[in-house]
This record gives C-alpha cells, structure tokens and sequence, in this order.
C-alpha cells in the first residue's frame, strides 16, 4: 500500500524550513529553503504578528488603514509579499507590505554604513625624559599636536632615571610646557606621578 504524508517543518534551531514527504515508510527532503531563525529577526512577519488590528502601508509607501491582520496578510500574499511589523508599540501597530529579505539585506547595509563612519579613539603615547634636547622636544610637541589633531587621545610620559626622581618639580614645570605648547585642547587629566 503507497501512501503520501506531506510535513511541513519550520525548524528555528536548524535556520532552515524544510518539506518532507514520507512514501513508503522513508522520509524524502523535496524543498529547502534559507529562513532566518525567528530569534535573529528584528521584527515580526505574517503570522507572527499577535495584533488582531493593523495599520498597514503597501509596498509603494502609501497609507492603506486599519485592517484585521488576517486580512493584512491576505493582501500581502496577493501580491506575492510579506507582512511586516515595523512599529509594534504604536496603536494600532504599524505593518509594511514588503520583501523581508530586501528589508533584512538594507537593515544590513545601513548597519554597515554606521560602523564604517565611526571613528576609534585611540591614546597615543608620546615619552620623553628630563634632558631632552630642544629639538627632538619639538618634534615631540609637533607629534602631539598631530595626533590631536586627528582626533586622538594623547598620552605624556616623562621617564627620570635614578636621582632625577628627585626632581619632580622639574617634570612638573615640563609637562605644563607641553601642555602649552599643544594649545588644541585642554588636557583631560591632571599629571600624576607613576611607579
């Protein structure tokens, strides 16, 4: 005796959405698809959709009213799209009719776009000792204003070997220099004596 059993399985687990048909006692795979997992989606589609009443805008952009949601997806599936919750705090909530992979794909992009405008603050450090001479102190200072610059942290280190350490007026009096002579910004922090 031949008999058919469709199954439809949406396993989120499995990021995919399968259909399997048994014949015979064996499980034959016929279709599968790429559907994203429900906890990936930022927002809800079709039947996932728990208002009964929704605003709806069409895939033109134009404003179609209120509708039950059933027969908001209705509409959708007529002209081969999705439902799309875009404002679920809003009352009603707002659903598009539209392609969800388009809309994941452009979410994506714009994503993209932000992280690639977005500018790293990186503390540059700049080290200098007690006797410096008067030409590498200002090619130090030129560094440091560069490197304000472009937008970057600075730090300043003045390193005193063995009895220089006694002389932390002196590094004092030339970290105030350096701060003066890099008139772009004020410094953040205060000179602090390290180990």
């Amino acid at each position: 005796m031949n008999f058919f059993v469709a199954v439809f399985i949406n396993a989120p687990l499995l990021h995919h959405a399968s259909q399997l048909i048994i014949y015979n006692n064996n499980l034959i795979r016929v279709k599968q698809q790429n559907i994203p997992a429900s906890n990936n989606k930022p927002f809800r589609i079709n039947e996932e959709i728990k208002a009964k009443e929704v605003r709806v805008i069409n895939h033109d952009g134009q404003m179609i009213g209120v509708l039950a949601t059933v027969e908001a997806i209705r509409k959708a599936t007529e002209v081969n799209l999705d439902l799309i919750e875009v404002s679920p705090n809003a009352e009603p909530p707002v659903c598009k009719i539209a392609n969800v992979g388009k809309m994941l794909y452009e979410l994506q992009k714009k994503a993209a776009i932000v992280k690639k405008k977005q500018k790293v603050v990186v503390v540059k450090e700049v080290k200098m000792s007690l006797n410096i001479g008067k030409g590498d102190y200002d090619i130090k200072i030129k560094q440091i204003q560069k490197f304000v610059a472009n937008g970057d942290k600075v730090r300043v280190t003045i390193r005193m070997r063995g009895r220089e350490i006694t002389h932390a007026d002196l590094a004092r009096k030339m970290m105030n220099d350096v701060e003066q002579g890099c008139v772009l910004r004020p410094a953040e922090r205060l000179p602090d004596a390290g180990g």
